[in-house]
């Protein structure tokens, strides 16, 4: 094998290593759905209110608290269109694109036209800080 052959071969395994070791490295804490990942903060208790909730799009989920101390998260998809949940008002998280509204506490359908619940999203809460469990 020539000197540059080797260089090559040298070079371009090093390469493929480095490439491994970012990929296992996180990538940005996200996982291969786009979304945080497990043990990420989302957010602080105090972000989340009482009867209410929060829509992270970037992190495709909304977090509610249906009653105090009580958190619960939801896929941001709507179950009707695969549109994107857009708010969380009145104890419903309302779909922009058709008035879809879900409920707070369990994600079920309180309005149409959706027919199913958003799907649940498992979350953790330590302290103050919500995250994906």
């Amino acid at each position: 094998m020539s000197g540059v052959a080797r260089r090559t071969v040298v070079a371009a395994a090093g390469g493929a290593g480095l490439a491994a070791a970012l990929t296992a490295c996180g990538g940005g804490g996200t996982n291969d759905k786009g979304v945080a990942a497990e043990g990420e903060t989302l957010a602080s208790t105090a972000d989340i209110p009482v009867g209410g909730g929060k829509v992270l799009a970037d992190k495709g989920v909304v977090i509610t608290q249906p009653k105090a101390g009580e958190f619960k998260a939801f896929s941001s998809k709507c179950t009707h269109a695969g549109c994107a949940v857009s708010s969380v008002e009145d104890g419903v998280i309302v779909c922009p694109c058709h008035q879809s509204r879900f409920d707070v506490s369990d994600g079920s359908v309180k309005s149409g036209p959706a027919g199913s619940p958003l799907p649940p999203t498992p979350i953790q809460v330590v302290g103050d800080a919500i995250s994906f469990g």
